[in-house]
C-alpha cells in the first residue's frame, strides 16, 4: 500500500495519502493546509484521490478541502455532526488568529462501522466523539488513523465547543483499546504509536475513565 504523511500547516497537521498499489485509486484524510505538497505526493504516485476524509472538522484539518477535491474530482466525507463546521473555517482561524478557507459541503457522511473502499483496501469508519461531536478514527490494516482523538501520550482537548471529556473517555475504551496493541496509531498532529503503548504509558487514560 501507498502510504506517505504531509505535516502541513501551522498547527503541524499531519496528512496522510494512502494509495492502493494495484488499482492506483487513493485517498487524502486531513489535508489542513499546503495543497501544492498534498497534491504533489498524489500525482508522484499516480493517484486518481477518490475520497478526501475528514476526522473531524476543524478548520487545522480541512483547510485544503477545497483544492483537493476539485483538482482530484475527489468526493468528501465528514461526520454528519460535524459537517456544519466546514462552514466556519475561516472564522473559527481568524480567533486563533490564523487564516483558513472555508471548504465546500460533504458529499456523504462518515457512519460509525462502515467501509471507505479505495482499490483493494477497506478503512473502517470508527466513530470516537468527545473532541468533537463528530469525530472519527479509520481503521485499515493494522494501523488506526485518530485524528484528535488519541496521541502519543495525549488526548484529545475537550474545551471546544461540543467537546466531552465523558465521551472521550468512551470513545478510547470502547473504540480504540479494544483493537490489538500492536495496531499503529497515527495521529492527527505529533509522532505515531501503539495502542499498547498508550495502555501503558498515556497518564491522561485513567483520568478519562478510558481505562
Amino acid at each position: 500500500m501507498i502510504f506517505e504523511t504531509v505535516v502541513v500547516g501551522p498547527l503541524m497537521v499531519n496528512c496522510y495519502v494512502l494509495g492502493c498499489l494495484k488499482s492506483r485509486e487513493g485517498v487524502v484524510i486531513d489535508p489542513g493546509d499546503d495543497s501544492d505538497r498534498i497534491l504533489s505526493v498524489v500525482s508522484r504516485h499516480g493517484l486518481k484521490v477518490v475520497a478526501v476524509i475528514n476526522t473531524h472538522g476543524h478548520f487545522d484539518h480541512t483547510g485544503g478541502n477545497r483544492r483537493i477535491v476539485t483538482e482530484c474530482g475527489a468526493g468528501l466525507l465528514i461526520h454528519e455532526l460535524d459537517a456544519p463546521m466546514l462552514a466556519r473555517a475561516v472564522d473559527t482561524a481568524a480567533m486563533f488568529g490564523l487564516s483558513a478557507e472555508n471548504s465546500p459541503p460533504p458529499t456523504g457522511f462518515l457512519t460509525d462501522g462502515e467501509d471507505v473502499s479505495f482499490g483493494e483496501h477497506r478503512l473502517r469508519v470508527l466513530h470516537t466523539p468527545g473532541h468533537t461531536p463528530g469525530g472519527c478514527s479509520l481503521f485499515l490494516e493494522g494501523k488506526v488513523f485518530t485524528g484528535d482523538t488519541l496521541f502519543a501520550d495525549a488526548v484529545g482537548r475537550t474545551d471546544f465547543t461540543g467537546g466531552s471529556a465523558a465521551a472521550l473517555g468512551k470513545s478510547i475504551r470502547e473504540k480504540l483499546l479494544v483493537l490489538p496493541d500492536d495496531t499503529v496509531v497515527y495521529p492527527g498532529h505529533g509522532p505515531s504509536t501503539t495502542i499498547g503503548g498508550e495502555r501503558k504509558h498515556n497518564p491522561y487514560l485513567s483520568s478519562l475513565g478510558a481505562i
